[in-house]
């Protein structure tokens, strides 16, 4: 007989790199008879490790991803014994093998090796840094990223972490889902004003994300960052489903919003659908 897994609460978010860890209802595995809880415990484990947290001790383990100190240890040996972790008698860290994990995903759609051709002449057309995520629970992972040399305060790359809620990527991401599905993750997340911008009421981002579905691309002016301004774009496959986004990013004091839907919209439309034709 198992037992079904702890309800944790969401780890605080922070604007470097926001990470909702609370799993989403509507989409949570339902404990049965093939659901493995050792397993589940030792996800958990390695996601307890973030930029914010990259060494921890035992008792920040155990208690970032809910379990007991002696469960937390016995996994953490346990990983220590197959590479993915190492310590020095009292902090705990990843090695470099847990990208093992992490590119098996990249190696398995080789649609992003044909993709980042395409997101790199983007990037030489509109001369600001081009992005591809996918959905995740409430966040959005990145999965492929093309900066440019201008500095950024949000340090990102592959594998990095953002809420869906307040980006443009998530909201053509959420797009993609039914109405209720996207009720469901909204009230899921943390919903935090990162700035003075940030849309945080549920009705008025459901209707963000409507506006999104109809037009099919998504602005987001400084509601992640002051300063920041992003346009998004669906990348869908032939079944209709989409399955990632693209987005463009730049800075407010260099570029206006509406210069940037006016000049750049036309050129991420036309990357996203490229990308969008070599999907299966």
């Amino acid at each position: 007989m198992t037992t079904k897994p702890k309800t944790r609460t969401a780890a605080p978010a922070t604007q470097a790199a926001p990470r909702v860890k609370a799993p989403v209802a509507a989409a949570a595995p339902t404990p049965g008879d093939s659901y493995v809880q050792s397993f589940a415990r030792g996800l958990e484990v390695i996601r307890s490790f973030s930029a914010q947290a990259p060494q921890q001790t035992l008792s920040e383990v155990a208690a970032r991803a809910g379990l007991t100190r002696a469960g937390a240890r016995r996994i953490l040996l346990t990983l220590q014994q197959l590479g993915y972790v190492e310590t020095d008698g009292k902090l705990f860290t990843l090695t470099p093998r847990i990208l093992d994990l992490g590119f098996a995903y990249l190696s398995s759609m080789p649609i992003w090796n044909l993709a980042e051709p395409v997101m790199e002449g983007l990037v030489a057309q509109v001369k600001e840094s081009c992005s591809a995520a996918a959905l995740d629970g409430t966040d959005i992972v990145y999965v492929m990223r093309v900066p440019t040399h201008k500095i950024m305060s949000i340090s990102l790359g592959v594998g990095s972490r953002l809420p869906a809620y307040c980006t443009s990527l998530g909201r053509v991401l959420l797009a993609g889902l039914p109405d209720e599905e996207v009720r469901v993750r909204l009230r899921a997340s943390k919903r935090e004003a990162l700035t003075r911008h940030t849309v945080t009421d549920v009705p008025a981002l459901m209707a963000k994300v409507a506006q999104a579905r109809k037009q099919g691309w998504s602005l987001v002016n400084q509601e992640l960052e002051e300063g920041l301004i992003s346009l998004a774009a669906p990348l869908i496959n032939r079944a209709g489903r989409t399955v990632a986004a693209l987005n463009i990013s730049g800075q407010a004091n260099r570029t206006s919003a509406k210069v940037m839907q006016e000049t750049m919209l036309p050129h991420l439309l036309e990357a996203a659908g490229r990308i969008s034709a070599m999907l299966g």
